[in-house]
């Protein structure tokens, strides 16, 4: 069984490795799939967001990272996978992920999306919470790996 957990990861945080971790216990394979959206400015490019993605994962050969655009679905669909993983941190995230979940079944009925509760420790992290608590000086060790956090000293300016 073949799983897909999409998303931006500009940059990972510890709320997308603890979804990476538990959606791989529920797969025999797990595509961590970073979204190029050309309509969006990420902070770091599809490449260097894999990079990052590799580094905290590891080498577990169950888990792949790969990078998509386009549907969800006809990506899930030349990967042959049949779950979509997606998190859920607060009820404002589920309205967003059951309007996805259901356009994606109505594309393609056979790939099922799997909602996975955020640990409590993460339900208030995202991306862009980082960058912004990051940008102005905070401490954000306990919510992104180190060496995002490395990455993120490098790219960010602080303090504006």
């Amino acid at each position: 069984m073949i799983a897909i957990y999409p998303g931006s990861f500009d940059p990972i945080t510890n709320g997308h490795l603890d979804l990476i971790e538990r959606g791989a216990k529920l797969c025999d394979r797990l595509i961590v799939a970073v979204l190029r959206n050309q309509h969006k400015q990420p902070f770091f490019t599809a490449a260097e967001r894999m990079e990052m993605l590799r580094e905290v994962v590891g080498e577990n050969p169950r888990i792949e990272v790969d990078s998509f655009d386009g549907l969800l679905v006809d990506y899930a669909r030349r990967k042959q996978a049949s779950i979509i993983i997606r998190g859920i941190r607060a009820i404002s995230d589920y309205e967003y992920e059951l309007q996805m979940a259901l356009m994606n079944r109505r594309l393609c009925p056979s790939i099922e999306t799997v909602f996975l509760m955020a640990s409590e420790a993460y339900s208030f992290v995202s991306s862009k919470l980082v960058k912004e608590v990051f940008r102005l000086g905070g401490d954000v060790a306990n919510m992104v790996p180190p060496s995002v956090e490395a990455r993120l000293r490098e790219r960010v300016p602080r303090g504006v």
